[in-house]
């Protein structure tokens, strides 16, 4: 896919004058190998920890960027910006920072998280529109209503200059990487992180990754017209159109993009917190959803993943955790045909205790079921240790005679 241009709207030059703009300003997080994660998908694999900014996502530098370039005159006026709550964080808290007014467009369904935080650093929030694009018209309006500067989330040089900085801190960090793998929402992140590695190392692999719900880059870049539709976990990459100025840039620069799965990103969630111990939200993990579904692609490689982003709601969190847990066999419903008698109960978890398996909740069904009068439906959630063990668990209540539906 990709093919070198000289004719880039954004150059190496831009990157490393946006990287003395923000000098100071942003942390230089750290690019760390995760030798765990590594094991699993065959590869070395290093991390890119943005999700550890003071705003918890990367949105900051190019944010930072943008601002900075601003006339007296336009930091007076003010400047708005509309977004699903990453960007939004990074306009608002470094417009306080430079004592500009700043108003954010957000979306209806934008995490509360990100909606809350946004509101802390000062800005005023407006909650408008049911897609971005809807949120983005709003702000056309309001900017020529109020005379208010738009900082456009991804499609505009400065800001896409300031994200290629994290190209520049992960290369320097680790020269010998061979591809970089970037989630893609609008493409800012991708275009700015490629623009960078690919003047200082023309062979790197740049791969971008998409939720499967919201392939907007993948169909602008291949000619396809897959479907955009529905609530996908990574809402920070839901666009339904990318910026011109970064398809461009992709179809220039990116070697490929590939598709993840919800169940995809919801695993590679979980397995951050588990293993790595670092809470990313759903377009955070989409780089290592994509290495683990594509590992043939990364075998053997040093792999730079970024994990752009850490602003997830905690119910959220439980919530792809105990899905996971469900996946994994380690958590599981069944229903349970009794006979409507004492003692049956305690025999069930008699037999549990036995096999080693915990019940987590129980409850009994006699009305709404098809069961004759004199019997019960037994509905169980319980824990087991793995998938193998569920297996042995399921053969134990057949072996003494209970229907075991579900697992």
């Amino acid at each position: 896919m990709a093919r070198n241009t000289d004719e880039s709207p954004v150059t190496l030059a831009d990157i490393h004058a946006a990287a003395a703009a923000i000098r100071d300003q942003v942390q230089v997080t750290a690019c760390n190998e995760s030798r765990t994660l590594g094991e699993i998908c065959g590869c070395r694999l290093f991390l890119k920890f943005e999700n550890l900014q003071f705003t918890a996502t990367f949105k900051e530098r190019g944010a930072l960027n943008r601002l900075q370039a601003l006339s007296p005159d336009a930091r007076k006026r003010g400047v708005i910006a509309m977004s699903a709550g990453n960007h939004a964080q990074g306009v608002a808290y470094h417009a306080k920072r430079l004592g500009i007014p700043a108003t954010i467009v957000m979306p209806v369904g934008t995490p509360m998280v990100k909606i809350a935080n946004t509101r802390r650093h000062g800005a005023e929030v407006i909650i408008t529109g049911q897609t971005l694009e809807e949120a983005a018209a709003f702000v056309r309006e309001q900017t020529v209503a109020r005379g208010l500067i738009q900082i456009h989330p991804y499609d505009d040089p400065l800001i896409i200059a300031g994200q290629g900085t994290i190209g520049l801190e992960m290369l320097a960090e680790v020269p010998d990487l061979d591809v970089l793998v970037v989630p893609i929402g609008g493409g800012g992140l991708i275009s700015g992180i490629a623009t960078a590695a690919k003047a200082l190392k023309p062979d790197i692999r740049i791969i971008g990754v998409q939720a499967q719900l919201y392939p907007s880059m993948y169909n602008a870049v291949r000619g396809e017209q897959l479907p955009m539709r529905g609530d996908t976990l990574a809402e920070g990459i839901a666009v339904k159109a990318p910026g011109a100025i970064t398809t461009k840039i992709v179809r220039d620069l990116v070697d490929d993009i590939v598709l993840v799965s919800e169940d995809q990103i919801e695993g590679a969630v979980a397995m951050l917190i588990s293993i790595e111990k670092t809470v990313v939200e759903g377009a955070g993990a989409a780089g290592l959803a994509a290495v683990l579904a594509n590992p043939a692609q990364f075998a053997g490689q040093n792999v730079g993943l970024v994990l752009t982003g850490g602003n997830i709601d905690t119910r959220l969190i439980a919530s792809v955790l105990t899905r996971e847990l469900a996946r994994e066999g380690r958590l599981t419903q069944l229903a349970l045909d009794i006979v409507d008698r004492p003692g049956q109960l305690a025999a069930v978890s008699i037999l549990l205790a036995d096999v080693g398996a915990n019940i987590i909740e129980v409850s009994h069904q006699r009305t709404f079921s098809d069961l004759p009068a004199k019997a019960t439906l037994l509905e169980l959630v319980i824990e087991t240790r793995d998938r193998a063990h569920l297996e042995e668990v399921l053969l134990r209540l057949g072996q003494e005679g209970f229907s075991v539906r579900g697992g």
